[in-house]
C-alpha cells in the first residue's frame, strides 16, 4: 500500500514578513509571496480557506493570493480574474505580504519555474476550478473539474514550484493559498496585524493573457 504524501516539504524555507509601507529588495526569482485580495473570490476562498483550516491551523487561512518573483527585480507573475498577468511587487508596497525563499533551490530549477510561469500567461483564470474547490469543501467530495488553459494563483505557484522537486500532498491544480501557507509553515507574526491597502487588479499590469 502507498503511503500518502506527507506535508512536509522538499527544501527549507526561511520567510519575511513585510508589512503595509514596507518592500522586499533584490527577491530570488522563483520564490513567492502570499498575500492578500479584495475581490469578491478573494472573499470566498478565505472562506473556503476557513472551513479546511480551524483550530491551531486557523492561521494559514490568513492569506487568499500567492504570486511567483520571475526576477531581482520584483517582477511577479500571478493569475487574478482577468488572467495570468506580470507585474512589479511594488504594487503590494501598502499591502501585508510574506515572502517565502526556498533553500538550496539550483539555479536551472529557477529558471524552469519561470519559464512556466510566463508560458502561462497565456493562460486564463480558473473560475470552474473555484467552483470545484468550493464543492469539495463543503461537500467532503474528491471530485474535483476545471479547464485546461485556466489556472488559479495559489495553482500556478504550486504548479511553478513542482519544478523544483516539491511534491504535494494535494493536486496542485487543487491547492489554495491555505494549503501553501500550511506547507512552508507560514505562520503570520501577528495575525491581527492590518492588511493595508490592496492594490488594484489593473494597477501597473506589463502583460496579461488576452
Amino acid at each position: 500500500m502507498f503511503a500518502k504524501r506527507p506535508w512536509s516539504p522538499l527544501h527549507a524555507a526561511s520567510i519575511r514578513a513585510f508589512a503595509p509601507g514596507e518592500q522586499v529588495a533584490n527577491p530570488c526569482a522563483g520564490d513567492f509571496i502570499l498575500t492578500h485580495g479584495a475581490s469578491w473570490t478573494s472573499r470566498l476562498i478565505r472562506f473556503g480557506e476557513k472551513i479546511r483550516y480551524r483550530g491551531a491551523d486557523k492561521k494559514f487561512a490568513r492569506w487568499n493570493h500567492a504570486a511567483l518573483f520571475i526576477n531581482e527585480k520584483g517582477d511577479i507573475i500571478e493569475a487574478l480574474g482577468a488572467g495570468v498577468q506580470q507585474r512589479n511587487i511594488s504594487e503590494y508596497k501598502e499591502t501585508e505580504y510574506h515572502v517565502v525563499h526556498l533553500e538550496n533551490v539550483v539555479d536551472v530549477n529557477r529558471a524552469h519555474e519561470v519559464a512556466f510561469a510566463q508560458a502561462c500567461l497565456n493562460d486564463h483564470y480558473g473560475w470552474l476550478t473555484i467552483v470545484s474547490i468550493g464543492l469539495s469543501l463543503l461537500t467532503g467530495s474528491k471530485l474535483g473539474f476545471g479547464v485546461d488553459g485556466q489556472e488559479i494563483c495559489s495553482a500556478l505557484v504550486a504548479r511553478c514550484l513542482e519544478r523544483t522537486g516539491e511534491i504535494f500532498p494535494i493536486d496542485p491544480w487543487h491547492m489554495m493559498p491555505a494549503d501553501l501557507a500550511k506547507y512552508f509553515n507560514v505562520q503570520p507574526a501577528d495575525p491581527n496585524a492590518t492588511i493595508g491597502k490592496i492594490p488594484d487588479a489593473r494597477s501597473g499590469v506589463q502583460e496579461r493573457s488576452n
